[in-house]
C-alpha cells in the first residue's frame, strides 16, 4: 500500500471541485488493490449483478485497478496472477455469464 496522504495535502481529494461534496470520511488516505478489490465486489454484489439478473447488458468503464480487481473476483484469480495480469487500455472486454453468474467465456472485441 502506498503511504497515506494526510487530510492537509493539496493532493487529497476533497481539494479537487469532483469530490468537494463528498464527505470526507468517504475518502480514503490510501488504497491499495485489496482496498478496492473490497469496494468492487461490493457494488458488483449491490449494483452489477442485480443488473445483469434483471436480464441488462451491464457497460463497466473503470480506471485499471478496479478493473483488475473486478477481473480477480470474477475469474477467481491468485494475487500472483493478478501482479501478472495485463488490461489493454480501450479494448473492450466482454463476458459471457451463466445462470450463476460465473463467466462461461471471455473474449475482447
Amino acid at each position: 500500500m502506498p503511504p497515506a496522504l494526510t487530510k492537509d495535502d493539496k493532493r487529497y481529494p476533497i481539494y479537487d471541485a469532483k469530490y468537494r461534496d463528498i464527505d470526507d470520511e468517504f475518502i480514503p488516505l490510501t488504497e491499495s488493490l485489496k482496498e478496492t478489490a473490497i469496494r468492487v465486489k461490493y457494488y458488483w454484489n449491490r449494483e452489477i449483478k442485480t443488473q445483469i439478473k434483471k436480464g441488462n447488458n451491464v457497460l463497466i468503464v473503470a480506471h485499471g485497478n478496479s478493473l483488475r480487481a473486478l477481473l480477480k473476483f470474477l475469474d477467481n484469480l491468485t494475487p500472483g496472477e493478478i501482479i501478472d495480469l495485463d488490461i489493454p487500455t480501450g479494448a473492450p472486454l466482454v463476458y459471457m455469464l451463466d445462470k450463476q453468474l460465473h463467466p462461461v467465456d471471455k473474449y475482447y472485441l
